[in-house]
């Protein structure tokens, strides 16, 4: 099985193609394959499905229209967290998704749409290493909290096509402990959600850090960086740009939508070793004693 590792901002995904969707991605073999000392090491997986092949055909998983293109998107962005949950959208996995597509000449850029959970999101490839990715419509729905380390924090939840609690924080980002999944009200988040903690740093500038559901304190996060651009504009449009502890990302708000700028790199490519591989599917069956 062939795969590649990339990034967004240090947020790092091992990256499958499976034209054919032959459903051989499973959530233990997605844990495996993300575990840093056993595996390849990642925040999640990302595979790459034709829509033809899950029955997409101009729309994605109910998803709204295609942003662009009559005949809708090529390819389906399955993404998997590190515990091998499903996620619906992944704004730094997209856009290192789009460039393994480009990169193997599976998408002619600069423009082109992939489907996603959330539904389709164009794609713009910039000539300076940079992605755009449209992000859709960004939902601030209302007051929320969490609770972190015992403690608890105001926050605003915000949907960018999956769950966010924004939460605007003084002081220092580094005193807060995100070692454990902050605590959210399941009335309002039954499905979990991400956390992110939010330092306004100048007028249309923040500072995050991000608890991601299903894979813990990651280096950046996309979806959380729009979260955290929306929660600090109070409703305004325009462009922030955001800190993130793995580089800087830009998003810009207008009429309820947002874009997502930032660097997309593939690090490396290969091929998983059978034997690897089989002694997984044996200690799934319980032939091989867990450790």
């Amino acid at each position: 099985m062939r795969f590649a590792k990339g990034h967004g901002t240090e947020n790092d995904f091992v990256i499958l193609l499976d034209p054919d969707d032959s459903g051989g991605l499973t959530a233990g073999l997605t844990a495996r394959l993300c575990d840093r000392r056993a595996g390849i090491g990642a925040d999640g997986v990302l595979r790459a499905v034709r829509a033809a092949a899950r029955g997409i055909a101009g729309r994605a998983d109910a998803g709204p229209e295609p942003a662009s293109g009559a005949d809708g998107p090529e390819w389906f962005m399955d993404y998997r967290n590190a515990d091998g949950s499903v996620a619906e959208m992944c704004g730094n996995g997209i856009r290192a998704f789009a460039r393994y597509l480009v990169r193997h000449g599976l998408a002619e850029g600069p423009e082109f749409t992939v489907a996603t959970r959330s539904g389709p999101r164009l794609i713009r490839m910039g000539t300076d290493g940079a992605v755009t990715v449209d992000m859709g419509a960004v939902a601030v729905l209302g007051p929320g909290s969490a609770v972190i380390a015992g403690q608890e924090y105001p926050g605003l939840r915000v949907s960018v096509g999956n769950p966010h609690l924004a939460c605007l924080v003084d002081g220092p980002l580094s005193s807060f402990d995100l070692s454990r999944a902050p605590g959210l009200d399941p009335g309002q988040f039954p499905g979990g959600g991400n956390v992110e903690l939010v330092q306004v740093t100048g007028p249309a500038s923040v500072a995050m850090r991000v608890h991601e559901r299903g894979s813990g304190e990651t280096r950046s996060c996309g979806t959380g960086a729009v979260a955290a651009a929306a929660a600090a504009a109070t409703g305004s449009d325009g462009t922030w740009d955001v800190r993130v502890p793995g580089g800087d990302l830009k998003v810009t708000l207008e009429g309820g939508r947002a874009w997502l700028t930032g660097p997309a790199v593939i690090v490396a490519e290969g091929e998983l070793d059978p034997s690897w591989l089989a002694t997984g599917h044996l200690a799934s069956a319980g032939t091989v004693p867990r450790r």
